[in-house]
């Protein structure tokens, strides 16, 4: 053999050899927590949180002196302290089960793939995940929002993120970002095998309660979006990325699932804040509106959220629940979240591998 033709094998066994070992990097993404559940530790978050433009769409000045100024340190101390009465003894839930999703993705997976977590606001930070990436040589970054439903101040604005940092590096990956999984069939049997340990049959209505934006923010990504109970019904081309749609999907596929009848479940969303319209109806009117038809026991969803937080532990299951009882409901429950469940991290590993 001829010196020309070794060393070109000998180059091609080299990249062979390079291709093999090159590792997979599967980002998992969530929107974030505080460091600590104190005034200090929600003062940080919260800033970083509310001065992001996708969340809060303000002029740059107004949004940091309304927020930064007024707004947060109003209600640092008060979040604070419904931070304290979710805490784990190990941390924050979202944190902690992130971490545990990580740690099963990643064994699952095996050493061909690398796989870290990271919060969009506060730590594990993005940047200092795809530092470890670079750090691993990983050959591709696969970024998983975990979010079911697109929505520009969620999954858009962790790409945006995402790209902002990677654009300041020499050497870039390739990258794939996964914009939606909404009525991806294995979560949607979970969020069903997850309801179905309430006793389905002693409940007079179902709610499906999905994190809200303001009205004004969907029409602004969405042409088509008209914002009422008929446009969002069904996924068409014109409303593929529409938050509202992909909700509706979601729920419709979960109440399918388990044989719920469209007369007993309603879709609906919750935690709003601030005098501008947000997208209906709204979770807690619904909740008394059902109660003056009669249905005083309601079994709660809340299909945006894949690991239990402030919003489902402490809003629903404590806030909205409280309201409710108040008001002559016999019973407000709350299906559980995916949180580290072994088959939501096999979901996900399905997703991110197809």
């Amino acid at each position: 053999m001829g010196l020309k033709p070794l060393l070109e094998s000998q180059y091609l066994c080299t990249i062979f050899q390079i291709s093999m070992m090159a590792k997979k990097g599967i980002l998992l993404v969530n929107l974030g927590t505080p460091d600590s559940p104190t005034w200090n530790g929600l003062r940080t978050y919260l800033n970083q949180f509310l001065t992001d433009r996708r969340v809060i769409d303000l002029p740059w000045l107004f949004r940091n002196l309304l927020f930064r100024g007024i707004v947060v340190p109003i209600r640092s101390g008060r979040v604070s302290k419904l931070y304290q009465r979710l805490w784990l003894k190990e941390g924050s839930p979202l944190k902690v089960y992130g971490q545990n999703v990580a740690e099963g993705v990643q064994n699952r997976l095996g050493s061909a793939y690398h796989v870290e977590l990271a919060m969009r606001y506060q730590n594990p930070s993005i940047s200092a995940a795809l530092d470890k990436m670079k750090d691993n040589a990983v050959s591709e970054i696969t970024v998983f929002p975990l979010f079911p439903q697109y929505a520009s101040a969620t999954t858009g604005s962790i790409f945006e993120e995402v790209m902002r940092i990677m654009k300041k590096k020499e050497l870039i990956p390739s990258i794939r970002f996964i914009n939606s999984y909404y009525d991806h069939p294995k979560m949607i049997s979970l969020y069903a095998e997850k309801a179905q340990k309430h006793n389905l049959n002693s409940y007079d209505h179902f709610i499906f309660s999905f994190h809200g934006v303001p009205k004004r923010y969907l029409k602004k990504e969405n042409n088509y979006c008209k914002c009422d109970t008929h446009c969002c019904k069904n996924i068409v081309d014109q409303n593929q990325f529409c938050y509202s749609a992909q909700c509706n999907a979601t729920a419709f596929a979960i109440a399918e699932e388990l044989g719920i009848p469209e007369e007993k479940y309603t879709l609906s969303f919750q935690s709003r804040f601030g005098p501008e319209e947000w997208i209906q109806p709204y979770t807690d009117q619904v909740m008394f509106e059902q109660l003056e038809k009669g249905n005083k026991n309601i079994l709660v969803f809340s299909p945006a959220f894949v690991a239990d937080c402030l919003e489902t532990t402490i809003e629903i299951g404590y806030e909205y629940k409280e309201e409710f009882m108040e008001k002559g409901g016999n019973q407000l429950d709350l299906v559980e979240s995916l949180n580290d469940d072994p088959k939501w991290i096999e979901a996900i590993v399905d997703i991110v591998t197809t």
